[in-house]
């Protein structure tokens, strides 16, 4: 991960969030969910960055960004991203997110109001109940995980990792999704944000994906484990209009195992005309 670094900064409420932007166009704004980082959507801000002005950044608490004792919830994370917004002033942006920055994307758009001209979603945390045995184990314990040495702490890391994925990861692609949540603060900010993880937080929008009227594509690994296809096929049905592709031979982690796949179909849908 040593090459991926984040140019610019942005203070949040006294606290920093790192962001970049690539390439030229329409804007596009694209966010990542947990345990990642802007890191695993590098794929696709390569591949956006050719047609479209890709802008993205590293979450409250994850990456580059601020890792400090605080709140790293899917409460603020809509709070930070309508602040980011408001910063690059983009007013109805393509707007990608994927796991978390799915949750994120969605509760900006109904909670924070923010307009996008059209939304995209990776196996979105989206519906409840949601969460791995392993994430609500330590959503519950974090303490007693915070306090591992730290080469338990990464073996655990990436032994959790690799079950979001269908296929084997390369080692160059583990080594940079476990590198932010390496060091004390980094070890610390990995069991802080899946303890402060709360379904309440979806429970808020749930309701009203009915309201979505803009184009909306849902983008599923069809062995996404962490969070199976049915809630796939529950959220298409609860967006009106919304398109549900599903993308075979890859996991939770489609966006690192199935990159190309993905470019595709989202080119398709920002290009096809807004009914």
């Amino acid at each position: 991960m040593g090459n991926w670094v984040l140019e610019n900064s942005f203070d949040f409420r006294g606290r920093e969030i790192r962001w970049g932007v690539r390439g030229r166009g329409k804007a596009l704004v694209i966010v990542h969910g947990t345990p990642w980082s802007s890191f695993s959507l590098r794929h696709l801000i390569s591949g956006l960055s050719d047609r479209y002005r890709v802008y993205y950044y590293d979450l409250l608490g994850y990456g580059q960004s601020d890792k400090s004792d605080g709140d790293v919830s899917l409460g603020i994370q809509n709070e930070a991203l309508t602040a980011l917004l408001d910063f690059w002033e983009l007013d109805r942006p393509v707007v990608i997110g994927h796991d978390f920055g799915g949750a994120t994307v969605f509760r900006t758009h109904l909670l924070n109001g923010k307009r996008y001209e059209k939304l995209v979603v990776i196996d979105p945390v989206a519906i409840s109940p949601w969460g791995s045995p392993f994430f609500n184990h330590v959503n519950k314990h974090e303490e007693a995980f915070s306090g591992m040495p730290d080469y338990i702490h990464e073996a655990v890391v990436g032994a959790y990792i690799k079950t979001a994925a269908h296929g084997n990861l390369d080692q160059e692609t583990i080594e940079g999704i476990i590198e932010p949540w390496t060091g004390e603060k980094g070890k610390a900010a990995f069991y802080r944000q899946i303890a402060q993880a709360d379904q309440k937080y979806t429970d808020q929008i749930q309701g009203r994906y009915k309201d979505i009227k803009i184009p909306t594509l849902i983008l599923w690994g069809e062995d996404d484990v962490w969070i199976p296809l049915e809630k796939g096929e529950k959220l298409n049905g609860l967006i009106p209009g919304s398109q549900l592709i599903t993308v075979p031979e890859s996991g939770h982690l489609v966006i690192e195992e199935r990159p190309r796949e993905l470019i595709t179909e989202i080119e398709k849908f920002i290009e096809r005309p807004a009914p």
